[in-house]
This record gives C-alpha cells, sequence and structure tokens, in this order.
C-alpha cells in the first residue's frame, strides 16, 4: 500500500497547489491517526484528488501557490476540516453528508474530473502554459503542439497506460509504483531537461501550531464544505465493502476519524485529505483485514523519509500523468443524461451543478453550495405540492389527496378540495381518503379538521378514512371523539 502511496501522495500534493513533497507527510501521520477510531476496515486514508482540488481552489485566491504563505493556509484548513468533521461524528448527525443528493454528486464529481484534468495537462505535456484559468490554461497546452516536450508527453502516456491498465495484467499490479520507477531511471540515465520533483527534505515535517489564525475566517466554509463533500468518497467506499464482506460500518465513527486524520495532517504541516477508493480496494485485494492496515501504510512512508531524496529527479510529467489516471474515469455525462430522461428536475439540478463547477472554478466549493440549494428548493417544491383526485358517484365524492400534509402546503391542500366541490355542486356527501398522505402534522390535521366542518356547515355528510398509522396520533388528538 505505502509503495502506491508514496508516488501518488507527490501527485495530489502538486494537485492541491504545494511542493509534492508535502504529499509525503499527508500519506505519513494521517493514516496512522485514522487507524486509531477508523471503522472501516479497508478504507485507506491519505491525499485524493477531489480534497486535493477543493483545497486549491479554496487557497489559490488567498496565496502564491506553493509559496510560505499558501503552505501554512493549507495546514489550517485541514485543522477546520478535521474539527468539523470531528464535530459531525461527535454529535452523530453524520446523515447530514447526504444532502449531496445524487445528482449533485453526479454533476459536481464529472465536472471536478475535467478541471483535475485540465489542471495537469499543461504538466503532462512538459508546457508552461500562460495564466489563466484551468481549462483556458489546458486549452492552450492541447493547442501548442509545437511547445510540447516528447520526452515528457512518452512518460506521460505510458505512466496513463500502466495505471489505468496494469489492473488487467494482476489486480494489484503496482502501475504508479512501475511508472515512477521507469520516470526515475529515464531522468538519471537520459538526464531528463524538463520540470522534477526537485529536493525532497530528508528529516520530519515541521510540527507547529502557528498558523495564520487571523486568516480562519476565510476559511471556515471551504472547511465545511470541504469536510461534508470529501467525506462522500470515504462513505461510498466504507459502504460499499462493509456490504459486500457483511461487517457493521459506523459513519458517524468514520468522520471522527477522517476528522482525527486531518488534525494529524494539519500538526504535520500537510494538507487536508480524505479516503481513497483506487488505494482503499488495493489494499482490499492485497490482504488487508483489518484497520491497522492503514497505520502500517503509514509508518513504511515515515520510514521512507530518510531515503526520500531519491524522488528529486522524478519528472513532474509522471505526476501529472498519475492525477489524470486516476481521475479520467470519473468524466461520465452518460449518468446524466440518463438523469434527464428520467426527471426533468433532477436532470436539470445534475447538469446545473456541473456547469457551475465548470464556470466557478477554482472556487468549486461554492457550486457544490448551489447544488445543494437547487436540489433543496426543488425537494420543498414537491413538498408544496398535493395532488387531489376526485371520483363522483350518485351523490358521494371521494377525495384523495396525495403528498405531504404539513403547515406549508396546507393551504394549496384546502384550495384543491374546495376547486373539487365547486365542480361537483350536486354532491351530498364528502369522503376524504388519506391512505396516499406520507405525513400529516398538526397543522395540516388542523387544516383538514377546518374544511370538514366548513362541508357539513355547507350540509353535506363529510367523513374522512384511511388514515396512515403513523399520523393516527395527531389525528386523534386533533379530532377526538370525530375521528
Amino acid at each position: 500500500m505505502a509503495f502506491v502511496l508514496i508516488p501518488q501522495s507527490l501527485a495530489y500534493a502538486e494537485l492541491a497547489g504545494l511542493p509534492p513533497y508535502y504529499g509525503l507527510y499527508a500519506a505519513m501521520l494521517p493514516p496512522i491517526a485514522a487507524a486509531f477510531f477508523a471503522s472501516s476496515r479497508h478504507l485507506q486514508t491519505g491525499p485524493v484528488a477531489m480534497t486535493s482540488l477543493l483545497t486549491f481552489g479554496a487557497l489559490v485566491p488567498l496565496a502564491a501557490v506553493e509559496g510560505g504563505e499558501f503552505i501554512a493556509l493549507a495546514a489550517l484548513l485541514a485543522l477546520v476540516v478535521g474539527a468539523a468533521r470531528i464535530a459531525v461524528g461527535a454529535l452523530r448527525v453524520g446523515w447530514i453528508a447526504y444532502l449531496m443528493s445524487q445528482p449533485v454528486l453526479a454533476g459536481f464529481t464529472a465536472a471536478a474530473a475535467i478541471l483535475i484534468t485540465a489542471s495537469q495537462l499543461p504538466t503532462a505535456l512538459g508546457v508552461t502554459a500562460p495564466a489563466g484559468s484551468l481549462l483556458g490554461r489546458a486549452w492552450w497546452a492541447l493547442t501548442h503542439v509545437a511547445a510540447w516536450d516528447v520526452a515528457a508527453v512518452v512518460l506521460a502516456a505510458v505512466t496513463v497506460v500502466l495505471v489505468m491498465f496494469g489492473r488487467r495484467i494482476h489486480p494489484v499490479f503496482p502501475g504508479v509504483l512501475v511508472a515512477v520507477g521507469i520516470g526515475l531511471v529515464y531522468s538519471v540515465v537520459a538526464g531528463y531537461a524538463g520540470p522534477v520533483v526537485g529536493p525532497v527534505p530528508s528529516g520530519l515535517p515541521p510540527f507547529t501550531v502557528e498558523l495564520p489564525w487571523e486568516r480562519l475566517p476565510t476559511l471556515l466554509l471551504p472547511g465545511i464544505v470541504i469536510a461534508l463533500v470529501g467525506f462522500g468518497e470515504a462513505a461510498a467506499i466504507s459502504r460499499t465493502f462493509a456490504a459486500e464482506d457483511r461487517f457493521p460500518w459506523n459513519p458517524d465513527r468514520e468522520f471522527v476519524s477522517q476528522g482525527v486524520a486531518n488534525v494529524a495532517a494539519a500538526l504535520s504541516s500537510a494538507f487536508p485529505v480524505g479516503g481513497s477508493f483506487s488505494r482503499s480496494s488495493i489494499n482490499r485485494l492485497a490482504g488487508g483485514r483489518t484497520r491497522w492496515s492503514g497505520a502500517v501504510a503509514g509508518v513504511v512512508v515515515l520510514a521512507f523519509l530518510p531515503a526520500a531524496g531519491v524522488l528529486a529527479p522524478l519528472p513532474r510529467a509522471v505526476l501529472g500523468a498519475i492525477v489524470i489516471a486516476a481521475v479520467v474515469k470519473l468524466i461520465q455525462p452518460l449518468p446524466m443524461v440518463r438523469m434527464l430522461r428520467t426527471s426533468v428536475l433532477q436532470g436539470g439540478i445534475a447538469w446545473a451543478t456541473f456547469g457551475l463547477t465548470l464556470a466557478l472554478a477554482p472556487r468549486i466549493d461554492r457550486a457544490v453550495l448551489i447544488g445543494i440549494v437547487l436540489a433543496l428548493l426543488v425537494h420543498a417544491w414537491r413538498e408544496l405540492s398535493i395532488l387531489v383526485e376526485a371520483r363522483y358517484a350518485d351523490g358521494a365524492l371521494t377525495l384523495t389527496p396525495k403528498g405531504v400534509l404539513f403547515f406549508a402546503s396546507a393551504p394549496g391542500l384546502d384550495q384543491a378540495l374546495l376547486k373539487q366541490l365547486a365542480a361537483h355542486p350536486e354532491a351530498t356527501s364528502l369522503i376524504i381518503d388519506l391512505q396516499h398522505l406520507g405525513r400529516i402534522d398538526y397543522t395540516g390535521a388542523m387544516a383538514l379538521k377546518a374544511f370538514m366542518a366548513s362541508a357539513r356547515h355547507a350540509g353535506l355528510t363529510a367523513e374522512f378514512t384511511g388514515t396512515p398509522p403513523h399520523s393516527k396520533r395527531i389525528m386523534g388528538r386533533v379530532f377526538g371523539t370525530d375521528l
């Protein structure tokens, strides 16, 4: 696991905007700390692509990339992420992570994968693109073929092939490690002239709490977004493996473990971390059986630090290709197309989140928030809608409302019932069938009582039937003997 974690950590640190060797710091203590609290037996904690991109987006407006202030802000952001996750787990409100509906998640993931790929294209092609947006720099790199570095392109292509197709040779084939080995050998033997990792300190990371605390308010919102959005991958991994292996999994406990890992990252001058799907899968296939396998990987990284200088000549084109190979498979527009065909509203949310993520880059955390708000608004709009079906026979009018009857939808139900009464003035009796109402709160029950009273005052015999079992208590208290 460590042999996969080490090169990936270098690549994801660069994606986050930090010097590559800071990835080693994020791969050292965080997985060790997480192991003490983890619920999943297979989840591997450390640098991951999505969280790294979110980190870059949150910090790039605040400081120069790879600068000292940027590095310090990354550690402070990790502390915010860690505190938020620990709070969610300790308060047992892990359900909050599911505020990201499937449409929001699908749109955001596809767009984020495009942005991650775009951010690494100049590096993989060995070009220095002019300043601008991630997509603009990627387009410049793709269209200026004459500027491509042939050696960088070949190394990147070999890396992508090894990472993406190496598992066809064997499920635990270390494609990342092999690619790094090839890159190092080529760089040393052929004297690669392109950008390389550069000097790597051989000692322990600087442990400090001297962080830019005055910038804390600006990091609270992006930190909370990263805490929730970044947990989605860890939750998906843990749920999947727990179901397949038939062992229990506790999301609140996992929130705490991921939170403690980020606190450890902050104290060791690293950046926000999360759960890796690819490394967790490899860990499971390689024979990992307990949560301590992650800790072992972290210890190996720690032991590797004195020899980390061997990574100095590694071409950065290899790191860029590692990132691209890890995320390109997440660019999946077809599920969003099918979603749009199934539900225009839900598909619209997915595509809106997709477009907003691309448009607002690098501040993609804002796109997530807007997507969540859109999903909640659509849900609220649907909850406000009460459909009333009417059947009339021999003077008896039967009305069947469908939906959720609560304080916000009660006025709509009253109007719908009055409309049906006006459409059947010859009716002499009224029956309201409640069996298709999902929920009835106090205001909804009072609205029903008032309507029944009005119908009786108008000379109709009125009654209701089919009260849902979960609503009988509130209906009994409101109607009393009339129930």
